[in-house]
Order: structure tokens, then sequence, then C-alpha cells
């Protein structure tokens, strides 16, 4: 097998979708994970009280879950193409 860095970028961002597939999921059912710079906003942080609000369950479940997941599925038929 040759080294292939677009295949290696793949395999990485496979490996982080996986990764914050597994930390919402732990969100969900725990509440771990809350203040994962994943979760976080790209612009303005919720703040209650001078602290930083963890993300509401249900965009956790029905936003980034989906988009990750979605996102997964998309990178693993690019790996496939690849080989």
């Amino acid at each position: 097998m040759s080294f292939n860095p677009k295949r290696k970028a793949i395999l990485e961002r496979i490996k982080y979708l996986e990764q914050g597939i597994l930390r919402a999921k732990e969100y969900l059912e725990s509440g771990k994970h809350a203040h994962w710079e994943g979760f976080s906003p790209f612009f303005v942080k919720k703040l209650k009280d001078g602290k930083e609000m963890p993300p509401h369950r249900d965009w956790v479940k029905n936003v980034y879950l989906r988009n990750a997941e979605r996102s997964l599925t998309r990178a693993e038929k690019v790996l496939e193409r690849f080989e």
C-alpha cells in the first residue's frame, strides 16, 4: 500500500467524526462532554451567570448528530473510491 496524503486525510476525518458521534451519544445519555469544543458555537457563546452553558440536548440530537453521521457516511464513500 503506497502513502497517499488524501487517503490519510480522509481516514483522520473519519476518526474525528467517529469520536464526535461517540461524545454526542455519551452527552445525550449522561451529560458527559458537555463542554467539548466540538459543541461550541462559532461566534457567540451562551452565558448564564458568567458561566458557559452546555448545548441543548435537542440541538445535539437533531442537528449535530445528524450532520456528523451524514458527514461520516460521505467520508466512507469517498474512501471506498480510493480503494
